[in-house]
């Protein structure tokens, strides 16, 4: 986004084009060269766009090769002189999310983080005429296309796809480095004088984004990536006594099946757990047939919501029993813990579904008040 930005603006500016854009990072010495596609004048010269592409360096990321447009124009610093700062920009770039740039459904803000407005920010003021506002518009020709096949609306993002970025190089969730760094953070909370022996693993960053507006205590959170068995060994290495799954089903139903690596390319299967579990319910034949022919988990269970509430709230139920049960049946095969580890569940609606029995017990002594 940042290199199709600085590379439209250099080119309405009149400079020669660039095949690569060097992009600046905040407080590093050191800067990343950025390919870019191309680069045109439009409108006569008033406006101008530039073309470049998602290179993750992973070959099944969904955002791998996805194009992004950057239209740029400038105006008289006058023309928005009344700006108001509450969306994170200065008053001189006047930013716009176009088409498949994913917005907050709440609020219709563009999903960008305080990180990408910072880079965009930093990289664009040098190259600004005196008393000149820059407009920026970022299209993803692809993003809504794209964001059907992620979580996106689960966490409160429509039309497109987010840019939630803290960093500037991809953080692979699937990575040995990933669980190393996670170890680590494990093992410097464990050792805090104030650890009382509870943590709450969540997974992702929207993970993180819904316990801290659930309120679930901070100090005892790690954001845990998709590493999650090797972590629950660690977690009970290191002392807890307490440890509360807090995900979205789409990924937690996955330990419910005894799949504790949660990527997608390592492993899937929700909809084959999904009709275990409808089968271990004693369902009728006909419903578990729908599951079984479901596109997605979170599509079965809308289905089967509007005319069958009380199969669902039975599959939830047992859903969220057998991630605590296999859980602490995978740490216990590496060790003897009496660690009780609990599960809350949410769904795509940001609303939590259901909790085990632990799960319930842990999630209300914080004060969130949930029945089963």
């Amino acid at each position: 986004m940042v290199a199709a930005a600085k590379s439209a603006t250099k080119t309405l500016l009149g400079n020669k084009f660039l095949d690569n854009e060097r992009i600046d990072l905040p407080n590093k010495e050191e800067s990343i060269n950025v390919p870019i596609c191309s680069s045109a004048l439009l409108d006569k010269g008033d406006r101008s766009l530039a073309v470049t592409c998602c290179q993750s360096g992973l070959s099944l990321d969904v955002t791998r090769g996805l194009e992004i447009w950057a239209y740029v124009q400038f105006s008289k610093a006058s023309s928005l002189s009344k700006k108001k700062v509450e969306d994170g920009f200065p008053n001189w770039l006047d930013f716009h999310a176009g088409y498949g740039l994913g917005k907050y459904q709440g609020s219709g803000q563009p999903c960008i983080s305080q990180f990408a407005r910072d880079l965009l920010s930093m990289n664009l003021y040098s190259l600004l005429p005196k008393d000149s506002v820059i407009k920026v518009e970022i299209i993803l020709p692809e993003g809504k296309d794209r964001a059907l096949k992620t979580s996106n609306e689960a966490f409160g993002v429509v039309d497109g796809l987010s840019l939630i970025g803290t960093q500037a190089e991809v953080q692979i969730s699937a990575s040995p480095d990933q669980l190393k760094d996670c170890k680590e953070i494990l093992k410097h909370k464990c050792s805090e004088a104030i650890f009382d022996g509870c943590l709450t693993f969540v997974i992702g960053e929207n993970g993180m984004d819904l316990a801290m507006k659930y309120g679930l205590p901070a100090n005892q959170i790690i954001k845990t990536g998709n590493w999650l068995g090797p972590l629950l060994v660690a977690a009970a290495e290191n002392g807890v006594k307490k440890l509360l799954l807090f995900g979205y089903h789409g990924k937690l139903i996955k330990l419910s099946g005894g799949v504790f690596h949660t990527h997608h390319h390592l492993a899937d299967g929700r909809i084959e757990i999904l009709t275990s579990l409808a089968v271990r319910e004693g369902i009728s034949f006909d419903l578990i047939e729908l599951i079984s022919k479901s596109t997605s988990v979170e599509n079965a269970l809308l289905t089967l919501e509007v005319s069958n509430p009380e199969v669902v709230s039975l599959i939830w139920s047992r859903m969220a029993k057998e991630i605590e049960i296999k859980s602490r049946s995978y740490v216990n095969r590496y060790l003897s813990s009496s660690m009780e580890i609990g599960s809350v569940l949410f769904d795509r609606k940001r609303q939590i579904r259901w909790a085990g029995f632990e799960g319930l017990k842990q999630i209300n002594s914080f004060g969130l008040i949930l029945k089963r």
